[in-house]
């Protein structure tokens, strides 16, 4: 579908606003129903009975004393769904890993599920859960990614196959994948300056506030029921389907409000579980997690063991570049290798390029998508590296970026070649900006810069518009709203049609009312459900034109539609508004319903950049944030207060990775901070104002020149920082998170 013509962005007159969120009066009020909200007659309660350790095996389950609880109305194990093969090394495209939902014989992690109940009230359901006995083989755990690579590691999934087709691939290692072109070993000799650094990371999770949620409910035929937050209802339908060996036709998902996702409600938890208890049942079941089971069990993103290698000339031109990046996927494959990889060196057009990344298991949980999986990991590695060979070059940073910058027609780093990309567009845009020219007058003050990169996905999208008779439409579309896109989608169809943005009403549909949609993820929607919408709001123009020509007895060539006006090209007298041939369509035909299901490729990845000034005390290694400017291409603001909510939202969750979140793992393979007060994301109280700045390089496969917002934006912060502090101090951190404690143990030991 990429034959689209960008439309010109001086014509746009409802793209490009700020309307009122269409959703905005009942999320402000209480009225929003979200998962949570779900109340069903006869409704039952589940929970879920965990490991306890962090690495074991089942010898056995005894579920009578739950099942003989006056209160319990079903116990159920992995015995009660259909029997799956073991994990595979690498694992299939959007196929959900049963184990992960109940264990069958063996833990991977602490906080994996194994056993479940319902029960008539909630805390019937917790108490009668520690009736079930579980007989447990303790077994050592591995809980960093370099423990899990020694060669002595105990072996997580004893069914794998060393050295399958790869030397590299064996124990833990799930998998390897490599990017190679040009000749670095001959580049790495032209340089004139070589430095390979490691750098780490720990295990952060996503920190959405809204509880994992999921009630179920069977008809007497035998058709399943679900309402859940998710960032899919299609992904949840036909991932639970696979986990209960049914049709997912038989499936309705209705999705409700999502308080929060960020990647980390792409995968199905709690929703195969409550379907097979209400079905043992025959009631309806409701499940929510509490937030340690959150932080327990569901998917952070991957710590990281990463080694970078650049060279460059004396004058500041990249010659080679090399990285090894092993992240943990957790308990089984999975990290977001590919995704580091293409992030890894994109802003830079350079000659001589390898990357090997390590797909690597370890006892914790799985690890799920956060914000430009991959990424934010891979360039804080990179941009630190750039950050130290310009310092030791005695060459401005930022300048340094941009004599190296890829622009369109440049190979990528995972091979694929750029097309319009706004690489150069951000970096010029920090060099110019007067917060990068500004001065830091105070001792122990710092300023940092960063890149970040992510390369956006697409997907299928459905939308179905009925023309309603008062002049509004109702506009049904397939992707869950997690940051505005229904008012978003709702501008764009408007802009098509030349009416208000307030007339269209936009929903998002079940599974069973719209076409199939993937995922909110990959900062996706407003690309994808963007040209669905466009494409219906195009059939929409269509059939009027053709309602107009039947009504004027005129041919649909001398009938042209600007502007929300339908019009005789030689008859001035024959005129009609969107609203007047709304109330004319029973006499014209019948109902005008437009619609649009498509697969469009073309996305187009996004650039970004952080200017941080910190301070930081030298006596207790704190870090104070004194200024951030955030500045990303996003293709076309279509909905600008939200890109900049979007930027914001991203650079905050990238400070919180950069200096305070992490996994706190125990000996014994527990994760020991597992509240909201242990587990610690910034608030307003540690932020100043961050500032954005939208830079605008439309996507020329998109009619509106959409890129996606919603992820490059987390990368900059954690180099920035890291940078920050190396100006205000002299000293590199290469650890994260940088805590007061690490860069304190830091600058004693420069």
């Amino acid at each position: 579908m990429n034959n689209s013509v960008l439309i010109p962005k001086s014509t746009y007159k409802v793209v490009g606003t700020n309307p009122a969120r269409h959703d905005a009066i009942d999320k402000v009020t209480g009225k929003a129903q979200y998962g949570a909200d779900i109340s069903l007659p006869g409704m039952l309660f589940g929970k879920i009975l965990r490991s306890p350790h962090a690495h074991a095996r089942i010898r056995s389950i005894d579920i009578s004393g739950a099942e003989n609880s006056p209160e319990v109305k079903a116990v159920i194990t992995a015995s009660d769904f259909p029997k799956q093969p073991p994990p595979s090394q690498i694992p299939e495209l959007g196929k959900p890993i049963s184990q992960n939902i109940l264990a069958y014989d063996k833990v991977f992690y602490k906080g994996h599920a194994v056993a479940a109940i319902s029960a008539t009230s909630l805390q019937a359901a917790e108490e009668a859960i520690n009736l079930i006995k579980i007989d447990y083989e303790i077994l050592d755990p591995v809980t960093t990614v370099e423990d899990a690579i020694k060669e002595n590691a105990p072996k997580l999934h004893t069914h794998w196959k060393d050295k399958v087709d790869d030397p590299l691939v064996s124990g833990n290692i799930a998998s390897h994948l490599q990017f190679k072109f040009g000749d670095p070993t001959s580049g790495f000799k032209d340089a004139d300056i070589v430095i390979e650094r490691e750098f780490r990371t720990k295990s952060v999770h996503q920190g959405y506030i809204e509880p994992h949620t999921a009630t179920a409910s069977w008809t007497p035929e035998g058709r399943l029921s679900i309402w859940c937050s998710s960032q899919g209802q299609f992904g949840v339908r036909d991932n639970t389907a696979s986990i209960l060996g049914i049709p997912n036709s038989s499936i309705q998902v209705i999705p409700m409000e999502i308080g929060g996702g960020f990647g980390g409600k792409n995968p199905i938890y709690l929703e195969p579980i409550a379907s097979m208890l209400s079905k043992k049942s025959g009631y309806p079941v409701k499940m929510t997690m509490t937030r340690s089971e959150i932080i327990e069990a569901t998917g952070p993103t991957s710590g990281s063991y990463c080694k970078v290698k650049i060279g460059s000339t004396k004058d500041g031109k990249l010659t080679a570049a090399k990285a090894s990046l092993y992240f943990e996927a957790g308990a089984f494959p999975g990290a977001p290798i590919s995704g580091a990889s293409a992030a890894i060196f994109s802003p830079y057009k350079i000659a001589n390029l390898q990357i090997d990344g390590f797909d690597v298991v370890n006892n914790k949980p799985k690890t799920a998508a956060y914000r430009a999986p991959g990424a934010p990991i891979a360039m804080f590695s990179v941009e630190s590296l750039m950050e130290e060979i310009a310092a030791k070059l005695q060459i401005n940073s930022m300048q340094f970026r941009l004599s190296n910058v890829a622009v369109e027609g440049d190979r990528r780093a995972d091979g694929l070649i750029n097309g319009v990309i706004g690489a150069k567009e951000v970096m010029e845009a920090v060099i110019d900006h007067p917060h990068y020219k500004s001065p830091l007058t105070e001792p122990h003050q710092g300023r940092g810069v960063s890149m970040g990169f992510c390369r956006n996905n697409s997907g299928m999208a459905s939308a179905i518009a009925n023309v309603i008779s008062d002049g509004r439409v109702s506009l049904v579309e397939g992707s869950v709203d997690i940051g505005g896109s229904r008012t978003a989608a709702a501008q764009m169809f408007a802009e098509v049609l030349g009416i208000s943005v307030e007339n269209v009403i936009p929903k998002v549909g079940d599974t069973d009312s719209i076409g199939f949609t993937s995922n909110t993820g990959g900062s996706s929607v407003a690309y994808k459900t963007g040209w669905a919408v466009f494409e219906a709001a195009k059939d929409v123009k269509r059939q009027l034109i053709e309602r107009a020509a039947k009504l004027w007895d005129s041919n649909i060539k001398d009938i042209e539609y600007k502007d929300g006006i339908i019009e005789h090209k030689s008859d001035s007298e024959l005129k009609l508004t969107f609203s007047e041939i709304s109330k004319l369509l029973p006499e014209t035909g019948g109902p005008v319903v437009g619609r649009a299901n498509l697969n469009p490729a073309g996305s187009g990845g996004s650039y970004a950049a952080n200017i941080i000034d910190v301070e930081v005390d030298p006596e207790t290694g704190k870090v104070d944030i004194l200024k951030v400017t955030a500045f990303q291409d996003v293709g076309t603001a279509i909905y600008p207060v939200h890109v900049e909510g979007q930027i914001q939202g991203g650079t905050a969750q990238g400070i919180g990775w950069a200096l305070n979140e992490e996994y706190f793992m125990g000996p014994d393979g527990s994760v020991v901070n597992t509240s909201l007060l242990d587990y610690r994301m910034p608030t307003s109280l540690d932020l100043p104002m961050i500032n954005t700045e939208i830079i605008e390089v439309p996507n020329p496969n998109h009619p509106y020149g959409v890129r996606g917002v919603g992820e490059a934006n987390i990368v900059p912060p954690l180099a920035a920082l890291s940078n920050a502090i190396f100006d205000a101090t002299g000293v590199h951190i290469r650890n994260l998170p940088m805590t007061p404690q690490n860069v304190k143990k830091s600058l004693i030991s420069e």
